[in-house]
């Protein structure tokens, strides 16, 4: 069994080492409902505390695909102009594995009577880890930079975030992994074994609220995702919600493996009930070669949100 789950790992890494290899952040198709995770000046925007909760499946029908599970909590300080906020995260591919834990801080300002911009720091640990115990299949081969056992490291992390808003629209950026610290499970002498680097993740947001009339909105909103080196992804989505209820969503997402290469249509829905508690499902459909491979990606989302504060 060792063998085979070894076999069809390495396999999958071959083959798409191209498109993945700069991916080491966490990855969300509902990104718009948990804003937080990509930005960190999101907290203290609302006027109430909040938690949210993601849980993702990628690429069903993979051994070993990603897994991602997170929650977070923010919100404003009652009569000042900041936010703070806290979150976990699991995210596991085989026998790789990350969990991050940390805090932010937000302070916002006006601009005008509509337009206000907030800046937020993000600080954490993460600890990354490597089971060697479902890589090794025979014990004849040696490599000196694997273990038979699992391998951890606990390393600090930092990120960056501006918004830009109003009641009607946002512009945001963000970048993430700024230390770029190193995550080897042990110490090597020789270089040329590998070393491995968080990369750092830019992230550009940015949607407008259009209100059709009484009942319906539409939200159009895109995220452009950029992992050195070069690695770019964006998703352009269009959200339409009847009478702030339900909602349902479309996103189209191209670039991984090339810039304007098809990558997936994602179809999403929820629910918002009584302006305190969230469900959110979305489901990608793979149209790029993984398609092959893959019957989709499943995520699901809750939040609840207490009584405005402010």
């Amino acid at each position: 069994m060792k063998r085979l789950r070894f076999i069809i790992y390495i396999v999958f890494l071959l083959v798409f080492i191209k498109p993945t290899n700069a991916q080491q952040a966490p990855f969300y198709t509902q990104y718009m409902y948990n804003d937080y995770l990509i930005n960190p000046a999101v907290a203290g925007t609302y006027n109430y505390f909040q938690f949210r909760a993601n849980a993702r499946i990628q690429w069903i029908g993979i051994t070993d695909s990603p897994r991602t599970m997170s929650i977070a909590g923010y919100g404003p300080f009652k009569s000042k102009d900041m936010g703070y906020g806290g979150y976990i995260y699991n995210d596991v591919t085989g026998p790789e594995s990350r969990m991050s834990l940390g805090g932010s801080y937000a302070y916002n300002i006006a601009i005008n009577d509509a337009l206000r911009i907030s800046g937020g720091l993000s600080f954490g640990i993460m600890q990354y880890k490597l089971d060697g115990t479902v890589m090794n299949f025979d014990d004849e081969i040696y490599d000196p930079v694997m273990s038979n056992g699992v391998e951890s490291r606990i390393i600090p992390d930092a990120s960056v975030g501006f918004l830009l808003y109003e009641t009607r629209f946002y512009v945001g950026i963000s970048a993430h992994q700024l230390l770029g610290n190193k995550y080897n499970t042990h110490d090597v002498a020789d270089s040329s074994q590998g070393i491995s680097r968080l990369t750092q993740h830019v992230y550009l947001s940015g949607g407008y609220n259009i209100q059709l009339n009484r009942e319906f909105s539409i939200l159009p909103s895109a995220l452009i995702k950029y992992a050195a080196p070069g690695q770019i992804q964006a998703d352009i989505n269009a959200k339409v919600t009847y009478n702030r209820i339900v909602w349902g969503a479309l996103t189209y997402r191209f670039g991984s493996s090339g810039y304007f290469t098809s990558d997936a249509i994602a179809i999403m829905g929820g629910y918002n009930h009584e302006n305190k508690f969230y469900i959110g499902l979305a489901y990608d459909l793979t149209v790029s070669d993984l398609r092959r491979y893959s019957s989709g990606t499943i995520e699901v989302m809750i939040g609840y949100r207490f009584n405005s504060i402010r």
